[in-house]
This record gives C-alpha cells, sequence and structure tokens, in this order.
C-alpha cells in the first residue's frame, strides 16, 4: 500500500492562490481551513461559494470580501513542512501580537490517554506510513480527525472541518503527529487554542513563539512520558 498525493490548485476571486501537494480527501475542509490559519477569512460567513474539482484538482473560492489586497498573493513563506507548506508573511507577523489568555488546566494522565487513542484511529498510516494525522479535543474524547501527507495539510483539514460543523475551537486541544515548527504554534493560535500536543519534537523557534503567546506546547508524548516546553501552569 502506498499512499496518494495530488497537486490541488486554489483559486480565489477568480486568480490563482497556490497550489497545495496533498492526499486527495476532504478537500473543501483542507482549502477552507487554509484559507482560515492564512487570515483570509474569519468564519464562514466570509465565504460566499465553495467549489471543487475533482478531476483537475482545482478549487474555486470565491470571499464575499472582494477586496483583498492583491499583493497578498505574492507573499508567500514556504514551511519546513512536508507537501511544501506554505503560509502568508503577515500571518507570523499578526499571530505574535494576541496572546491566549485561556485559564483551562489539563490532567497529565488525560493526555497521555488522548494521545495513545489518537495514535490508533490512523489507519492509513497502518497502512502505508505515510500519512500525519490532526485532531481536536476536548481534553475527554477526539471530536474532529484528519489525515494528510502534510502536517500542514492535516491541521488545515480539522480547522476546515470545524468550521463546516460550527465547533467552537477555543478551550479544545490540538493533537498532531508531526514535527512542531513555527507555522504549526501560528496555525493553533489562529484557532485561539491553549494547548498543541505532539508525540514527535518541536523546534527551538517554535517553542519561543509559543512562549510569547502563553501557549502549552508539549511534545514526545509516547508512553507514559512526555515534555512540556512552554504553559506548564495548565497541566494538573
Amino acid at each position: 500500500m502506498v499512499t496518494e498525493e495530488v497537486p490541488l490548485t486554489l483559486h480565489l476571486n477568480g486568480k490563482e492562490l497556490l497550489t497545495l501537494l496533498c492526499s486527495p480527501n476532504n478537500l473543501k475542509q483542507l482549502c477552507l481551513g487554509f484559507l482560515y490559519s492564512s487570515g483570509l477569512i474569519k468564519s464562514m460567513d466570509d465565504v460566499e461559494n465553495i467549489i471543487i474539482d475533482t478531476e483537475n484538482y482545482s478549487s474555486d473560492i470565491k470571499l464575499k470580501d472582494k477586496q483583498l489586497d492583491p499583493q497578498l498573493l505574492f507573499k508567500r513563506l514556504y514551511t519546513s513542512g512536508c507537501g511544501r507548506g506554505a503560509v502568508f508573511y503577515n500571518v507570523l507577523d499578526l499571530v505574535q501580537k494576541t496572546k491566549i489568555k485561556s485559564r483551562i488546566k489539563f490532567s497529565a494522565n488525560r493526555i497521555i490517554t488522548l494521545m495513545s487513542t489518537f495514535q490508533k484511529r490512523s489507519l492509513t498510516f497502518r497502512e502505508t506510513g505515510g500519512v500525519h494525522s490532526a485532531a481536536l479535543s476536548d481534553g475527554k474524547d477526539i471530536l474532529i480527525f484528519q489525515e494528510d501527507i502534510g502536517r500542514h495539510n492535516a491541521l488545515d483539514k480539522v480547522i476546515g472541518e470545524a468550521l463546516l460543523k460550527g465547533v467552537q475551537m477555543q478551550e479544545l486541544i490540538v493533537l498532531s503527529s508531526g514535527r512542531i515548527s513555527t507555522e504549526i504554534v501560528s496555525k493553533t493560535a489562529k484557532m485561539k487554542v491553549a494547548c498543541l500536543i505532539s508525540r514527535s519534537a518541536p523546534t527551538d523557534q517554535a517553542i519561543k513563539l509559543a512562549r510569547e503567546l502563553n501557549l502549552t506546547l508539549i511534545g514526545f508524548v509516547r508512553g507514559k512520558r512526555m515534555n512540556v516546553y512552554s504553559g506548564t501552569e495548565r497541566i494538573e
């Protein structure tokens, strides 16, 4: 078994935005999540229409705001992720200005249990070993689960599904299978989520950004151990 990879081209208000390399499932969620985490939409109320062409792997997205700065389309930052992830420069600038104020608490034992459940959810990974997973949890159950060849895409699919279902993302937990870099932290902060957990390692800049944002960042959750890099006051 080998995982699939396709190029998905996003067209925004009639202009080509960029092409994402991704898994060929849940493409509407991917597009919506990407727009949200890039700061181009704040909710589904900003979206007029979205059409996914699964034969040519393209999307036609129309926003209600037709006055987007055309220069924004060229301010791309290609990230460290697989699938040639990309975000826009202004996202990393804006997100650092908003600190997370949540006082929510998380049980260390519950985090370990959640990560164990999360790791068993991906049938595609067990079959191919070629995808990343991401999820949203309320601390008790996994509410939304997505997977993709790119860790950024997997998180964007989670965000997109939350938008489509009207899920309030604040006070929830983000789970990830992949390395935590600055763009993953920034996407999580855009969701106003207070806790980001991964079975893998964070980068030094991701830790720095998480501390600036007052985001609880936990890595290497394996077995009965974990490393807490920031926001330790939320762990009981």
